[in-house]
């Protein structure tokens, strides 16, 4: 719990300046964002290794870190193209003393493998899973929070690729939804 409060202590403080979350989101940043991002952990509760595209201000994947600190083979890697946020995300994951890595560049170009890929508030599924096909391929499952519109946005993706996917309800949000992906490959298009 402690780190979780040093972690929104620092992005409050770097909020006024880069605006990484809503402002508006901030009197309800546990519910709104700490919690959606934990109960990923209950989808996949022997993930030792998460990949984050398009990390942003940490979440899933600061808090992810954070709640698996205590397992010595955890690893998350927090992947963004903007250097401003990957500045950030060192500065905490340095000081919270979490296994984690910044990587500053695009999702598509920087597979690692990974047990999970997740990613919130990235792209539309049609695009999202582009990014995450590298790591799918590899073996990862994908853990993608997501909002009302989840269902319409599967249907789009299929247009395009081809693959195996569940909705849960979120927890944090019952409009929300997690979608889980397995199996993942390219429609072929003539």
């Amino acid at each position: 719990m402690g780190d979780l409060e040093r972690f929104i202590a620092r992005l409050t403080e770097a909020n006024a300046v880069m605006n990484l979350i809503g402002p508006d989101t901030l009197p309800d940043i546990w519910n709104r964002h700490i919690w959606d991002s934990a109960q990923l952990l209950g989808h996949a509760p022997n993930a030792q290794t998460w990949a984050d595209l398009g990390a942003g201000a940490g979440f899933p994947g600061v808090v992810l870190a954070i709640m698996l600190k205590a397992q010595p083979r955890s690893h998350v890697w927090l992947i963004d193209s903007l250097g401003k946020r990957c500045r950030f995300l060192q500065e905490v994951i340095h000081g919270l003393s979490l296994r984690a890595t910044v990587i500053n560049g695009r999702a598509e170009d920087n597979a690692v493998t990974v047990d999970v890929v997740t990613a919130r508030a990235v792209a539309p599924m049609e695009k999202l899973l582009g990014y995450a096909q590298p790591y799918l391929q590899r073996g990862a499952t994908g853990l993608f929070l997501k909002g009302e519109k989840a269902e319409t946005e599967l249907a789009e993706a299929r247009k395009v690729w081809q693959f195996q996917s569940e909705l849960s309800v979120s927890r944090s949000d019952p409009r929300g939804r997690i979608v889980s992906v397995r199996s993942l490959r390219r429609v072929k298009t003539w």
